[in-house]
Protein backbone atom coordinates (compact mmCIF):
# COMPACT_ATOMS: atom_id res chain seq x y z
CA UNK A 1 0.00 0.00 0.00
CA UNK A 2 1.07 3.68 -0.94
CA UNK A 3 0.12 6.14 1.29
CA UNK A 4 0.99 9.72 0.86
CA UNK A 5 0.74 12.45 3.47
CA UNK A 6 1.46 15.79 4.30
CA UNK A 7 0.12 19.27 6.79
CA UNK A 8 -2.18 21.44 5.02
CA UNK A 9 -3.17 24.91 5.98
CA UNK A 10 -2.61 26.96 8.79
CA UNK A 11 -3.47 24.15 11.45
CA UNK A 12 -1.80 21.76 9.58
CA UNK A 13 -4.51 19.15 9.02
CA UNK A 14 -2.81 15.83 7.45
CA UNK A 15 -4.00 15.24 4.07
CA UNK A 16 -3.56 11.41 2.76
CA UNK A 17 -3.27 9.96 -0.90
CA UNK A 18 -3.74 6.00 -0.33
CA UNK A 19 -3.52 3.52 -3.03
CA UNK A 20 -2.56 0.07 -3.60
CA UNK A 21 0.94 1.22 -5.50
CA UNK A 22 2.14 3.85 -7.48
CA UNK A 23 0.58 4.44 -11.28
CA UNK A 24 -2.88 3.38 -9.58
CA UNK A 25 -6.32 4.89 -8.94
CA UNK A 26 -6.00 6.67 -4.96
CA UNK A 27 -8.36 7.98 -2.57
CA UNK A 28 -7.86 11.69 -1.16
CA UNK A 29 -8.47 11.41 2.81
CA UNK A 30 -8.82 15.09 4.15
CA UNK A 31 -8.10 17.67 1.39
CA UNK A 32 -8.16 20.31 3.48
CA UNK A 33 -6.86 24.41 3.50
CA UNK A 34 -4.05 25.04 0.71
CA UNK A 35 -4.77 21.31 -0.51
CA UNK A 36 -5.07 21.56 -4.41
CA UNK A 37 -1.71 21.97 -5.45
CA UNK A 38 -0.10 19.48 -2.94
CA UNK A 39 -2.67 17.05 -4.24
CA UNK A 40 -2.16 17.35 -7.29
CA UNK A 41 1.74 17.79 -7.16
CA UNK A 42 1.32 14.12 -5.90
CA UNK A 43 -0.90 12.99 -8.47
CA UNK A 44 1.81 13.61 -10.79
CA UNK A 45 4.44 11.94 -8.71
CA UNK A 46 3.35 8.98 -8.16
CA UNK A 47 0.94 8.50 -11.21
CA UNK A 48 -2.26 8.64 -8.82
CA UNK A 49 -5.58 8.54 -10.63
CA UNK A 50 -7.91 9.85 -7.80
CA UNK A 51 -11.23 8.11 -7.65
CA UNK A 52 -13.14 9.70 -4.40
CA UNK A 53 -12.15 12.17 -1.44
CA UNK A 54 -13.26 10.52 2.05
CA UNK A 55 -13.72 13.00 5.00
CA UNK A 56 -13.13 12.13 8.56
CA UNK A 57 -15.32 14.97 9.56
CA UNK A 58 -16.69 18.48 8.22
CA UNK A 59 -14.30 20.72 10.03
CA UNK A 60 -13.24 23.28 7.72
CA UNK A 61 -9.37 22.52 8.41
CA UNK A 62 -9.70 19.05 6.80
CA UNK A 63 -12.76 19.77 3.95
CA UNK A 64 -11.62 22.98 2.53
CA UNK A 65 -10.45 21.90 -0.55
CA UNK A 66 -12.72 19.11 -1.09
CA UNK A 67 -14.50 20.91 -3.74
CA UNK A 68 -12.23 22.25 -5.98
CA UNK A 69 -10.32 18.57 -5.72
CA UNK A 70 -13.61 16.57 -6.37
CA UNK A 71 -15.11 19.01 -8.99
CA UNK A 72 -11.98 19.37 -10.66
CA UNK A 73 -11.40 15.84 -11.26
CA UNK A 74 -15.08 14.67 -11.34
CA UNK A 75 -14.73 12.74 -8.30
CA UNK A 76 -17.28 12.88 -5.43
CA UNK A 77 -16.97 13.10 -1.58
CA UNK A 78 -18.05 11.05 0.69
CA UNK A 79 -19.10 12.23 4.71
CA UNK A 80 -21.04 11.40 7.52
CA UNK A 81 -24.60 13.07 6.83
CA UNK A 82 -24.46 14.74 10.89
CA UNK A 83 -21.38 16.79 9.01
CA UNK A 84 -22.56 17.52 5.77
CA UNK A 85 -23.71 20.33 6.28
CA UNK A 86 -20.39 21.95 7.13
CA UNK A 87 -19.65 21.42 3.86
CA UNK A 88 -21.51 24.61 2.55
CA UNK A 89 -21.66 26.50 6.06
CA UNK A 90 -18.11 25.86 8.01
CA UNK A 91 -19.12 28.32 10.44
CA UNK A 92 -21.52 25.54 11.71
CA UNK A 93 -18.44 23.62 13.23
CA UNK A 94 -16.45 26.97 14.85
CA UNK A 95 -16.43 28.39 18.11
CA UNK A 96 -17.48 32.05 18.89
CA UNK A 97 -13.80 32.99 18.51
CA UNK A 98 -13.20 30.87 15.26
CA UNK A 99 -16.00 32.58 13.54
CA UNK A 100 -15.07 36.01 14.78
CA UNK A 101 -11.67 35.46 13.60
CA UNK A 102 -12.95 34.94 10.23
CA UNK A 103 -14.98 37.88 10.50
CA UNK A 104 -17.84 35.22 10.98
CA UNK A 105 -18.08 34.52 7.32
CA UNK A 106 -16.47 31.76 5.61
CA UNK A 107 -17.60 30.64 1.97
CA UNK A 108 -17.61 27.18 1.06
CA UNK A 109 -19.90 24.65 -1.28
CA UNK A 110 -20.35 21.43 -1.71
CA UNK A 111 -18.72 19.11 -4.44
CA UNK A 112 -21.36 18.39 -7.41
CA UNK A 113 -21.63 15.34 -6.29
CA UNK A 114 -21.46 13.98 -2.35
CA UNK A 115 -22.13 10.55 -1.18
CA UNK A 116 -22.89 9.96 2.40
CA UNK A 117 -21.22 7.31 4.55
CA UNK A 118 -22.64 5.07 7.12
CA UNK A 119 -21.39 3.02 10.15
CA UNK A 120 -19.80 -0.26 9.46
CA UNK A 121 -19.86 0.54 5.72
CA UNK A 122 -17.60 -1.45 3.91
CA UNK A 123 -16.11 0.82 0.97
CA UNK A 124 -14.14 -0.46 -2.49
CA UNK A 125 -12.76 1.66 -3.54
CA UNK A 126 -9.38 2.17 -5.54
CA UNK A 127 -8.30 -1.14 -4.97
CA UNK A 128 -8.50 -0.94 -1.35
CA UNK A 129 -11.23 -2.23 0.96
CA UNK A 130 -12.01 0.68 3.79
CA UNK A 131 -14.52 -0.44 6.52
CA UNK A 132 -15.95 3.38 7.83
CA UNK A 133 -16.12 3.48 11.87
CA UNK A 134 -18.98 6.68 13.35
CA UNK A 135 -16.77 7.85 16.10
CA UNK A 136 -18.48 11.06 17.23
CA UNK A 137 -17.03 13.05 19.97
CA UNK A 138 -15.30 15.96 18.22
CA UNK A 139 -17.95 15.88 15.81
CA UNK A 140 -21.00 14.69 15.47
CA UNK A 141 -20.27 12.80 12.13
CA UNK A 142 -16.88 11.85 12.85
CA UNK A 143 -15.59 8.84 11.38
CA UNK A 144 -12.41 6.76 11.02
CA UNK A 145 -11.71 4.59 8.28
CA UNK A 146 -9.34 1.17 8.28
CA UNK A 147 -7.95 -0.93 5.95
CA UNK A 148 -5.73 -4.16 5.73
CA UNK A 149 -2.01 -3.53 5.16
CA UNK A 150 -0.13 -6.08 2.50
CA UNK A 151 2.48 -7.19 5.46
CA UNK A 152 -0.20 -7.92 8.19
CA UNK A 153 -1.65 -5.78 10.77
CA UNK A 154 -4.15 -2.78 9.72
CA UNK A 155 -4.25 1.07 9.47
CA UNK A 156 -6.33 3.87 10.31
CA UNK A 157 -6.93 6.80 9.32
CA UNK A 158 -8.24 8.99 12.08
CA UNK A 159 -9.26 12.04 11.70
CA UNK A 160 -9.72 13.72 14.81
CA UNK A 161 -11.06 10.95 16.69
CA UNK A 162 -7.39 10.13 17.79
CA UNK A 163 -4.00 11.53 18.32
CA UNK A 164 -0.06 10.91 19.33
CA UNK A 165 -0.51 11.23 23.30
CA UNK A 166 -4.21 12.85 23.03
CA UNK A 167 -7.83 13.30 21.62
CA UNK A 168 -9.83 15.68 19.30
CA UNK A 169 -11.06 18.38 21.53
CA UNK A 170 -15.17 18.19 22.59
CA UNK A 171 -15.80 21.98 22.97
CA UNK A 172 -16.38 22.96 19.49
CA UNK A 173 -20.38 22.99 17.80
CA UNK A 174 -21.42 19.19 18.13
CA UNK A 175 -18.10 17.86 20.04
CA UNK A 176 -19.44 16.29 23.39
CA UNK A 177 -16.69 14.93 25.77
CA UNK A 178 -19.69 11.94 27.31
CA UNK A 179 -19.84 10.74 23.27
CA UNK A 180 -16.01 10.70 22.76
CA UNK A 181 -15.80 8.49 25.93
CA UNK A 182 -18.24 6.12 24.25
CA UNK A 183 -16.32 5.70 21.04
CA UNK A 184 -13.03 5.51 22.87
CA UNK A 185 -14.22 2.75 24.49
CA UNK A 186 -16.01 0.76 22.13
CA UNK A 187 -14.43 1.89 18.89
CA UNK A 188 -11.19 2.75 19.88
CA UNK A 189 -9.98 -0.01 22.70
CA UNK A 190 -11.16 -2.96 20.83
CA UNK A 191 -9.02 -2.44 18.29
CA UNK A 192 -5.35 -4.59 17.50
CA UNK A 193 -2.43 -3.04 19.41
CA UNK A 194 -0.50 -3.60 15.61
CA UNK A 195 -3.10 -1.49 13.84
CA UNK A 196 -1.04 1.70 12.52
CA UNK A 197 -2.81 5.19 13.44
CA UNK A 198 -2.49 8.58 11.05
CA UNK A 199 -4.33 10.76 12.44
CA UNK A 200 -5.52 13.99 11.41
CA UNK A 201 -2.41 16.18 13.00
CA UNK A 202 0.61 15.47 13.97
CA UNK A 203 2.49 12.21 13.78
CA UNK A 204 1.59 8.34 13.21
CA UNK A 205 1.23 6.41 16.60
CA UNK A 206 -0.01 2.59 16.98
CA UNK A 207 -3.27 1.92 19.30
CA UNK A 208 -0.80 -0.26 20.95
CA UNK A 209 1.27 2.91 21.82
CA UNK A 210 -1.60 4.84 23.06
CA UNK A 211 -3.34 2.22 25.17
CA UNK A 212 -0.25 2.25 27.36
CA UNK A 213 0.38 5.96 27.17
CA UNK A 214 -1.84 7.94 26.13
CA UNK A 215 -4.26 9.39 29.09
CA UNK A 216 -7.52 9.37 27.58
CA UNK A 217 -7.09 5.76 26.90
CA UNK A 218 -5.75 4.72 29.96
CA UNK A 219 -8.25 6.18 32.47
CA UNK A 220 -10.87 3.98 30.26
CA UNK A 221 -8.96 0.11 29.56
CA UNK A 222 -9.14 -1.97 33.19
CA UNK A 223 -5.86 -3.84 31.90
CA UNK A 224 -3.65 -0.72 31.49
CA UNK A 225 -0.78 -1.27 33.61
CA UNK A 226 0.15 2.37 36.21
CA UNK A 227 -1.51 4.91 37.91
CA UNK A 228 -4.05 6.10 35.50
CA UNK A 229 -4.98 9.67 34.39
CA UNK A 230 -8.46 11.98 34.63
CA UNK A 231 -9.86 12.91 31.17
Amino acid sequence: MLVVGFPTGAFQANCYLVAAGEGEPCVIVDPGQDAVEPVAEALREYRLSPVAALCTHGHFDHVFSVTPICDGNDIAAWIHPEDRGMLSDPMKGLSTQGSAFFGGKLEMREPAEVRELTDGAELDLAGLRLTVDHTPGHTRGSVVFHTALDEGGRVMFAGDTLFAGSIGRTDLPGGDMRTMTETLRTKILPLADDTVVLPGHGGSTTIGRERASNPFLLELDPTAAGPTRGI
